[in-house]
């Protein structure tokens, strides 16, 4: 059914046993659920719902190579719309069920990260839920800057009058309420292509969620994110980063580098096809040499020549293509966390995500650029889930679905608008839409 419904657009649009690692919503809303992952490389859905206990049960899965896509954002509506209906159809297949909306990754538009502190006047009586809700909101007026969107406004610390440390400030009695938010937005055009795509697959978005927060969701342990680890996510045309620490997110930040800059890299270096190049990667790509390297030869079949031509070249010449790029890649990463100022707040780990973390010698040489305890990270078991999504490219797929559910999210009897319904999120991006 869904397969004639999305798989193929319409006419006129052309022009395991359970381990302790399992994933549990805390907070839980039971679903079903579907989430979109867009990526450079690739485009992922996946249906879920809640089970009783809070444990994640995958209910369809479905995924394309991607196409329209660049670094996070849509270059091309129709090849875009494409893979996405072809994803979503799978899925939906699977499932046998129907979507009318999704969780979408957030990676489009350049999506910043910032701190806020907001005071509001309570006037010594006791705080009050709305109280809580105007102090978001408050912080969402202040982030605003021409031509960009809120996305997230979370909040990560509360203090009444001169008690700091408050999680939950209902009920207590104070002068001054003051909130920490984290606050994360993204250009305005980019969002309204996205919604524009989205609409023609029949789909509406329940909510724009985090990328990096969304892996570190489905790849951090309780204590790592109470402790502080920051979640490296090295997808096909970007890198992101979150910094997780007392529960929440304190930073986010992308870089417009990925898995797809190392196999270019490979191509143009070794005069070969952009898909022999991936396929060098995946067997042979590395970023620690050994002493056998010069003597190993790797077949490479050159641009331009007969089929049969395929030329010898000694693995280390890989390795010399493969390694510069991944250190200027740690390199940035390393900058980018030195400028946010959270010094250690973010804990000294590392988790790395995504397809390019799976290379061989990446953890060793991440430990030594950014000089933290490194860890390869994927996602925690979830009921259901097939073998090939439970890789560390899935890794914010299953973490969308995770948030969906309601982990991640602070006091979520609170309806934090976007947070919470994804109505906030309907009505700006509506809104965006409208006033061109």
């Amino acid at each position: 059914m869904s397969e004639m419904l999305r798989g193929t657009p319409p006419l006129e649009r052309g022009a395991k046993p359970q381990s302790d690692d399992t994933l549990r919503a805390r907070n839980t809303r039971s679903g079903p659920f579907g989430v979109l992952d867009l990526g450079s490389s690739k485009v992922a859905c996946l249906i879920g719902r809640a089970e009783s206990d809070g444990r994640l049960r995958a209910l369809g899965f479905g995924w394309q190579k991607s196409r329209g896509i660049k670094s996070g954002g849509i270059v091309d509506l129709d090849e875009a719309e494409k893979a996405i209906r072809a994803a979503v159809g799978a899925a939906e297949d699977m499932a046998d069920t129907r979507l009318k909306s999704v969780y979408v990754n957030l990676s489009c538009g350049q999506p910043e990260s910032r701190l806020f502190n907001v005071q509001w006047p309570v006037d010594g009586r006791a705080v009050t839920a709305e109280d809580v809700k105007r102090v978001v909101r408050e912080a969402r007026a202040r982030a605003t800057s021409d031509g960009r969107a809120t996305i997230h406004a979370l909040p990560l610390s509360f203090s009444a009058d001169e008690t700091p440390g408050v999680t939950d400030p209902r009920g207590l009695f104070c002068d001054t309420l003051t909130a920490k938010l984290h606050v994360i937005d993204a250009g305005n055009t980019a969002l309204r292509t996205l919604s524009a795509c989205l609409s023609r697959c029949e789909l509406d978005i329940a909510a724009l969620v985090s990328a990096p927060m969304a892996a570190g969701l489905a790849s951090l342990v309780g204590d790592e994110r109470e402790l502080g680890a920051t979640v490296i996510d090295m997808g096909g045309g970007t890198t992101t980063m979150a910094v997780f620490g007392d529960g929440h997110v304190l930073h986010t930040a992308q870089l417009p580098l990925g898995g797809i800059h190392v196999t270019n890299d490979i191509a143009r270096g070794l005069s070969t096809s952009v898909a022999h190049a991936e396929r060098l990667k995946a067997l042979y790509g590395n970023c620690q040499g050994s002493p056998d390297d010069e003597r190993e030869l790797l077949p490479v079949p050159q641009v331009g020549e007969d089929e049969h031509h395929i030329a010898k070249m000694p693995r280390s010449m890989l390795i010399s293509i493969v390694k510069p790029r991944l250190e200027e890649i740690f390199e940035l990463v390393k900058d980018r966390l030195e400028t946010a100022g959270l010094g250690r707040a973010g804990g000294t780990r590392v988790v790395l995500t995504g397809g390019a973390s799976q290379l061989g010698g990446v953890r060793e040489l991440s430990s030594h650029i950014l000089e933290r305890n490194v860890r390869l990270g994927r996602p925690g078991s979830m009921i259901g889930l097939p073998d090939s999504a439970s890789s560390a490219n899935f890794a914010t797929l299953v973490g969308l679905l995770a948030f969906a559910t309601g982990e991640g999210q602070t006091m979520q009897d609170i309806n934090f608008d976007s947070e919470r319904t994804g109505g906030w999120v309907r009505n700006v991006i509506n809104f965006l839409i409208n006033r061109v």
